[in-house]
C-alpha cells in the first residue's frame, strides 16, 4: 500500500481529493456560521462555487507541486503554498459574489461567507499539511521515553544550521538522539527556545552543561564560523570526553544540504586555527578548460587530489602518470565513476625513463604539466640518497626537458619547505628541483614555476595516519622530540595553492603559502588521542624517540637571500628568483647522474656542492 504513493500521479490525485473534501466542509461550516444563511438556501446555489473552488484548488496544487512536497519535513515553504491556494479560493469566491449567475446568490455568497470559507479552508489545509509531521514528532517523542539507548546531544550553534539539525532529529523515528539544548555565543539567543529546545548558555559553558545534562555527544553546527572559533570550541569539547562531530565548512556545503548525515568526526584539521586558503576557481577553470593536462605522480596524495580537482574543470584530456599501478588504478576508477564523460588516460611509467617520457610527451602533447612525482620520506631517503637523486633530481630534469622540447605551456613543480636550508637529502634534492625549474624558466618558452608548502595532513606516510594507527593498536604514540614544530596544511589547501600558482605563473617563481603559526607535534598527538576518546598518558602513552637523521626541530619557508612579494591572495607570496649559475647546474647534474647510477658513497657531499645551504646530518 505504501509503495502505491511513491507514484507522483497517485499522490497528486490523493492530495487533490483531500483538499477538495476540505474545501467542501469549509463551505458547509461557513454556511452554518453565516447569519441568516441555512444549508437549504446554500444548496440551491452550491454547485457553481464548489466547481469554481475545485478548479482553482486543482490548478494551484499542481502548479505549486504540492504532491511532491515532503509532508514529513513540512516547513515555511509549504505554509506559503497553502496560503497561495487558499488566497486563490478567496479570490474565486469574491469574483462569484460580484459576478451574478443566479437570482438568489447575492443573499447567500456574501463577503462574510467568502471570508469564513477562506479561513476554514486555510486552517484545514495547514492541518492536512502538518498532520503527518505532527504524528511523527509524537511518535519520536514516545520513542525517546521508551528507548533506553537514546543518546543525549548538545548542539553548538543556535543558527540556521543548528535548527536544521534539530528539526531532522525531531522528525525522524530512526535517529535515536535526544537534544538537551543549544549553546551559542550570541547573548540575545540565550534562554530562547528553538523548536521546543532551549539555548542553555554560551560556548564557555559547554563543559558545565555536559556534566549537568549527562551529554554523550556534541554536534558543532557552525559551518560559517572562522577557523579560530572552531579551534576554540573544539578544544573545549575534546576535554569533555564526549563524541564530537562537526559540519564541514560552507564551501563543502554548496548544495545547501545540512543534515545529521553531513556531520563528520572532529579531527586535527579543526585544531589548526587557520583559515583555509581560497582559490579563485574562475581563474583555475580559465587555464585548465579544454587543455591536455598531465599529472606525474597522479596516484599519490597530492597528485590524486590534483586529478580530482582538474577533472571538474573540463580539461580536453587528463593524463595520470604513476609508477605505482595500485595508486593509479584507484584514482582512475574513482574518476570514471564520478565523471564518466571525462577523457582520461592512465599511464604506468617512471619519470626516470628518458625514452618513455619522450614518448608520452610526443604522443599526448600536454599543454599543462603538474609534476608531483617524487620520493618524499625523509628517513628512507637518508639511507638511500642515490635513489633520492635518481628520482627527484634526474627524474625532474628529464620531465622538464620534455616539457621544453614539446613546448608545454605551463609546468608546475611540487616543492616543499624542506628545500629551505635543508638538513636532509630529500630536502636538498627538492631544492635542486627548484633550481632546475628556475634555470629552464630563463631559457624556455614554457612557463616553469615551483610551489613550496609544508606538511600535508593526512597524506600517505604523514604523521596523522601514523598516530591514528598507533592509537588503534593501543599505543604508544611516538613523537621524535617534545619541542618539534611544523607548518601544516590540508590536502585540498595544498592543491588549491598548486592550481592558483599555475594560474598566476609568469615563469621562474617559487610560490610560498602563509601557513600561519607552526604547530607542536606533541600537542597534535595529545589532541588526536583525546579526539579518539582516550586520555593521554593514562590510556595511551606518548613516547619520545629522538630526532631522526636529517630531521629539524622546525622548518623554514624562505632562505635568507629570498624576499617575498605578495600576490592578490594575501595568503600566497612569491619568493624572489635567485641567480643560478646555469652552466654549473647542468654540468653538476650530469655528474650527479653518473655518480647516482654508479651507487656512489659520497652522494650527500656531491649534492652539497650544488646546494651550499645543505647541512649534512652526520648521525
Amino acid at each position: 500500500m505504501k509503495k502505491i504513493f511513491y507514484s507522483p500521479v497517485i499522490r497528486a490525485i490523493f492530495l487533490v481529493i483531500i483538499f477538495l473534501v476540505a474545501f467542501f466542509l469549509s463551505t458547509v461550516l461557513a454556511t452554518l456560521f453565516t447569519e441568516n444563511l441555512t444549508l437549504d438556501k446554500y444548496s440551491t446555489v452550491a454547485l457553481i462555487p464548489l466547481a469554481v473552488g475545485a478548479i482553482i484548488i486543482m490548478v494551484l496544487a499542481l502548479v505549486l507541486r504540492m504532491h511532491v512536497s515532503s509532508f514529513r519535513h513540512a516547513s515555511v515553504v509549504e505554509i506559503v503554498k497553502v496560503s497561495v491556494i487558499s488566497a486563490g479560493v478567496l479570490v474565486g469566491m469574491l469574483v462569484l459574489h460580484f459576478v451574478p449567475y443566479t437570482e438568489k446568490q447575492e443573499d447567500i455568497i456574501g463577503v462574510d461567507w467568502c471570508t469564513l470559507t477562506f479561513s476554514f479552508f486555510f486552517m484545514a489545509s495547514l492541518f492536512i499539511t502538518f498532520f503527518y509531521r505532527a504524528i511523527l514528532s509524537i511518535k519520536h517523542h514516545v520513542n525517546y521515553r521508551s528507548n533506553g539507548n537514546k543518546k543525549k546531544v548538545l548542539i553548538v550553534g543556535a543558527g540556521e544550521a543548528g535548527s536544521m539539525i534539530l528539526r531532522e532529529i525531531q522528525s525522524s523515528n530512526k535517529i535515536l538522539l535526544e537534544p538537551v539544548g543549544f549553546v551559542d555565543d550570541d547573548p540575545s539567543k540565550i534562554g530562547m527556545y528553538i523548536f521546543g529546545v532551549k539555548v542553555l548558555g554560551g560556548c564557555e559553558s559547554i563543559k558545565e552543561i555536559v556534566e549537568k545534562q549527562h551529554v554523550s555527544a556534541i554536534f558543532i553546527a557552525m559551518p560559517s564560523a572562522s577557523a579560530q572559533t572552531i579551534k576554540k570550541i573544539t578544544s573545549q569539547c575534546i576535554d569533555t570526553k564526549c563524541e564530537v562531530k562537526t559540519l564541514p565548512g560552507l564551501y563543502q556545503l554548496m548544495d545547501g544540504a545540512i543534515s545529521v548525515s553531513r556531520l563528520r568526526n572532529v579531527d586535527v584539521n579543526d585544531l589548526l586555527g587557520r583559515e583555509p586558503v581560497k582559490t579563485n576557481l574562475s581563474e583555475v577553470m580559465g587555464y585548465i578548460e579544454d587543455q591536455v593536462v598531465l599529472v606525474t605522480g597522479g596516484g599519490g596524495s597530492i597528485g590524486s587530489e590534483l586529478c580530482r580537482q582538474i577533472a571538474t574543470q573540463n580539461p580536453k584530456q587528463l593524463i595520470i602518470l604513476d609508477i605505482y599501478e595500485n595508486n593509479a588504478y584507484e584514482i582512475e576508477q574513482e574518476l570514471k565513476r564520478k565523471l564518466p564523460n571525462l577523457n582520461l588516460v592512465t599511464l604506468i611509467a617512471s619519470i626516470r625513463d628518458s625514452g618513455k617520457m619522450d614518448d608520452v610527451f610526443k604522443t599526448y602533447r600536454p599543454d599543462i604539466v603538474f609534476h608531483a612525482a617524487a620520493h618524499k620520506h625523509v628517513p628512507l631517503m637518508e639511507t638511500s640518497p642515490n635513489e633520492a637523486v635518481k628520482n627527484n633530481v634526474i627524474g625532474t630534469y628529464k620531465v622538464a626537458k620534455c616539457a621544453d622540447k614539446y613546448e608545454v605551456k605551463k609546468f608546475v613543480q611540487i616543492s616543499t619547505d624542506k628545500a629551505v636550508n635543508p638538513t636532509n637529502i630529500m630536502g636538498a634534492t627538492k631544492r635542486i628541483c627548484e633550481m632546475i625549474i628556475q634555470a629552464f624558466a630563463k631559457r624556455s618558452n614554457t612557463c616553469f614555476v615551483a610551489v613550496r608548502f609544508g606538511n600535508v595532513l593526512g597524506s600517505n606516510g604523514s604523521v596523522i595516519p601514523l598516530f591514528k594507527k598507533q592509537i588503534e593498536e593501543g599505543g604508544p604514540v611516538t613523537v621524535t622530540h617534545k619541542d618539534i614544530i611544523r607548518y601544516f596544511m590540508t590536502i585540498p589547501e595544498a592543491v588549491s595553492l598548486v592550481l592558483q600558482a599555475g594560474a598566476k605563473a609568469n615563469g621562474g617563481e617559487i610560490f610560498v603559502l602563509d601557513m600561519g603559526e607552526q604547530v607542536r607535534i606533541y600537542d597534535l598527538a595529545e589532541n588526536l588521542i583525546k579526539l579518539s576518546g582516550y586520555e593521554p598518558h593514562r590510556d595511551i602513552e606518548i613516547k619520545i624517540t629522538g630526532l631522526r637523521p636529517g630531521e629539524k626541530l622546525y622548518e623554514e619557508r624562505l632562505m635568507a637571500e629570498e624576499g617575498l612579494t605578495k600576490t592578490e591572495n594575501d595568503r600566497i607570496s612569491i619568493g624572489k628568483p635567485l641567480d643560478i649559475d646555469e652552466d654549473k647546474l647542468f654540468k653538476t647534474l650530469d655528474k650527479l647522474y653518473n655518480e647516482a647510477y654508479n651507487e656512489s658513497d659520497e652522494m650527500k657531499e656531491l649534492v652539497k656542492e650544488l646546494v651550499p645551504t645543505y647541512k649534512i646530518d652526520r648521525r
